[in-house]
């Protein structure tokens, strides 16, 4: 039994870093977070999150209650299900809500869509003094006692009883603990963007374009996909609707719930002692469509690289004529500032190894490509099955090496599962082949008209019970074609 708080070195403060440390401190764990940059600002960068049920029921087990009901309060709704469809919007099949997620009804069993810089400030909130920021990590030693140094390019060092590398997909910690772990290219290249989603854009977008998931896939060789980020407005719906409730002045800080508000009950109940508001968090939403067009990366010009903002729209307007005009106007209004040129990388899974004090976390030892957006979801979930081990042996059950063991053996099962299923999904999306993509759609087609079967080929991919671990069964034999 250990006989003093277990410390835990966390290398990386992303959203696996920190959900780690949070689903730690309850349990007495002695946690430290090490984030090289500055602000911790670097990974707000980019487009919203999509929780799956796996996402969704991992995070609800590291938040504490005020943090994971606010979390709740300003996520979007991703929409009542995801539409596959030509590129001349045609449905192929509309997967329910429902089906997503098993038909579950508790708030911790949904999926959203959540604003990175508002998750951000929720798994930041209470960590003062656990995160230190400006800390590139740069090695680690095994000291004579068995306990590992963490060495920093400030010249500064830290001793712990256990070393996690969520220090993201060019992991340091990966490169020094597990080099034969590799990362390819899969040769799949994505321009992203986002269109800011106002009054003015919802009166001519198509409703499934405006509120919800879609997957749109013309003949052959590419595919775009879309998502709408509804955060704003459904977090000042619920601060409306909490300022009629509760009446006017209930704090000087107007109407809804803020800070001072902090003996409340509600979604923003205890946020105070966070140094959290509701109201402040709304403020940080902005609502959006993503959508991100994916091809192979001979399929571009040359020069792609180096085109800016307007040219990389440009770019995706000429490979996607012919499509749907809704489509196309989707991709020629959005906001030059926020397009982007994304490579597809992936980790090779990487057979078993032996459990030590160091372990990995998220994409510092299974990255994938965004296709399914499994990848924060699996981090998450590597968080609170690894906090769950360590606070298992805090309280004197197994040793440290059990502890980390049990956690290595079950997150290769269902993280490199992940990483094959996205992968499958992204060679399905940039095929140049038509019979496959023609198979597919005629799957999808008749997936449409038989429930049972919908529910076969497509409720374990964003469940709790094998979402990206397993490879078998029709949409996966589908996708796996190229």
């Amino acid at each position: 039994m250990p006989v003093k708080p277990l410390d835990v070195l966390v290398v990386g403060g992303g959203i696996g870093g920190l959900a780690l440390a949070q689903a730690l401190l309850p349990s007495g764990v002695n946690v430290q977070v090490y984030e090289r940059e500055r602000d911790a600002a670097d990974w707000v960068r980019g487009y919203r999150i999509h929780l799956n049920q796996i996402g969704s029921r991992a995070l609800h087990r590291c938040l504490p209650r005020p943090l994971w009901e606010a979390f709740l309060a300003t996520s979007g709704h991703p929409g009542p299900g995801f539409g596959f469809h030509t590129h001349r919007l045609r449905e192929l099949v509309f997967v329910e809500e429902s089906v997503m997620t098993g038909g579950a009804t508790d708030p911790s069993g949904g999926q959203y869509a959540v604003s990175r810089t508002t998750l951000r400030r929720l798994l930041m909130a209470g960590l003062e003094g656990v995160v230190h920021h400006g800390k590139t990590f740069l090695r680690y030693e095994v000291g004579p006692d068995g306990r590992i140094v963490a060495f920093f390019a400030d010249g500064t060092s830290a001793t712990g009883d256990v070393l996690v590398g969520a220090d993201g997909a060019g992991s340091r910690v990966r490169g020094q603990y597990l080099p034969r772990a590799r990362r390819v290219d899969t040769g799949a290249l994505a321009i992203g963007a986002r269109l800011p989603l106002d009054d003015r854009v919802r009166e001519w977008l198509p409703r499934n374009l405006s509120d919800g998931l879609n997957l749109v896939l013309p003949p052959s060789g590419s595919a775009m996909f879309t998502a709408a980020f509804n955060g704003r407005r459904r977090a000042e719906s619920l601060l409306a609707r909490e300022s009629r409730e509760s009446g006017p002045d209930r704090s000087a800080g107007g109407p809804g719930l803020t800070a001072r508000d902090g003996d409340l009950t509600g979604p923003g109940a205890g946020l105070a002692g966070f140094g959290l508001d509701l109201r402040s968090l709304a403020d940080d939403l902005q609502d959006y469509v993503l959508w991100a067009f994916v091809a192979p990366r001979g399929t571009y010009p040359a020069g792609a690289a180096d085109l800016d903002g307007d040219g990389l729209k440009d770019l995706a307007g000429t490979m996607t004529s012919g499509w749907h005009p809704a489509l196309r106007r989707l991709v020629a209004e959005a906001d030059p500032a926020s397009v982007q040129l994304m490579p597809f990388r992936t980790s090779v899974p990487v057979g078993w190894w032996p459990a030590t004090p160091v372990t990995l976390l998220g994409d510092a030892i299974h990255s994938m490509t965004p296709a399914m957006g499994f990848g924060a979801n699996t981090a998450l979930r590597d968080a609170a099955l690894l906090a769950s081990r360590l606070a298992a042996f805090q309280r004197g059950l197994g040793t440290l090496t059990e502890a980390v063991g049990g956690y290595e053996s079950r997150m290769r099962e269902y993280g490199f599962g992940a990483v094959r299923t996205s992968n499958r999904f992204t060679d399905f999306m940039i095929s140049g082949n038509p019979l496959v993509r023609r198979g597919a759609k005629a799957w999808f087609r008749l997936c449409d008209t038989l429930p049972p079967l919908k529910r076969m080929s497509f409720g374990h991919l964003w469940t709790d019970g094998a979402a990206g671990e397993g490879e078998t069964g029709p949409l996966g034999k589908a996708v796996a074609r190229r």
